[in-house]
């Protein structure tokens, strides 16, 4: 499904910079600068909590995605990059215009598949699309915004990451994406028991283990960023995709 339509008066550009700015909707702010796409969580007093509306709003990003865009960056804005599940959707109220996932809890097998399908598509496409896909994560990447962040080709860590699984303290199935990525990156019996006991990876055993590829200080995260894609943007692009 085609989840957002890309309004022109949406789209603000500053040729001095060469960037194109799609504005910040439902949490999540795009830019594009050059060949590269910067998606931003931008809900800081909430820690980048997600709610269906951020899935839809991330789930329509590849179209934009033309083919002279190289690589996607995405990161969070404040202290954390996500701290998951927005709680909200577990209360009788949920979160205003979104139904309750205790609503959710009512609908038949097939309504149920749509919704978890819908709610993917936030997720999956990160390791689809050709282009290169960069996760730099700071704070509390929890649940969902851990799976987000696995979800991109190369994930790197500040100093004070902390990675966890905790939909089971919920009563929840880690059910976005993350656990096949987590599988291949550590292997079945160490993904199992992340997920399992859902603890805390902080980042020096997330690089230990190939969750992430560095850790890096946030302040060092622009030139670090620029000297990883450097060479896979001076690539062909059929080579590296």
């Amino acid at each position: 499904p085609i989840w957002l339509n890309w309004p022109d008066d949406e789209v603000a550009h500053d040729e001095g910079a060469t960037v194109v700015a799609f504005g910040t909707q439902d949490g999540v702010r795009i830019e594009r600068e050059g060949d590269i796409v910067h998606v931003t969580l931008a809900t800081p007093e909430s820690r980048n909590a997600q709610s269906p509306a951020t899935w839809r709003r991330l789930a329509s990003v590849p179209e934009i995605l033309t083919p002279e865009i190289r690589a996607v960056v995405l990161r969070g804005e404040g202290l954390s990059f996500s701290a998951g599940l927005d709680r909200r959707m577990l209360t009788p109220e949920g979160v205003p215009g979104e139904e309750s996932l205790l609503t959710l809890a009512s609908y038949d097998e097939a309504g149920m598949d749509a919704f978890i399908r819908g709610a993917q598509a936030a997720f999956t496409w990160w390791h689809q699309v050709p282009q290169a896909t960069v996760a730099l994560v700071q704070g509390h990447a929890i649940g969902a915004g851990f799976q987000l962040a696995l979800a991109c080709d190369f994930m790197i860590v500040a100093d004070d990451a902390k990675l966890a699984m905790r939909e089971t303290s919920l009563g929840l199935v880690p059910d976005l994406g993350g656990t096949a990525p987590l599988v291949a990156k550590v292997g079945y019996g160490r993904a199992l028991e992340i997920c399992a006991r859902g603890r805390y990876v902080e980042a020096d055993e997330a690089v230990r283990l190939g969750i992430a590829i560095d850790q890096v200080p946030v302040n060092d995260w622009p030139a670090y960023t620029a000297h990883l894609l450097e060479p896979i943007l001076a690539a062909m692009p059929d080579a590296v995709s």
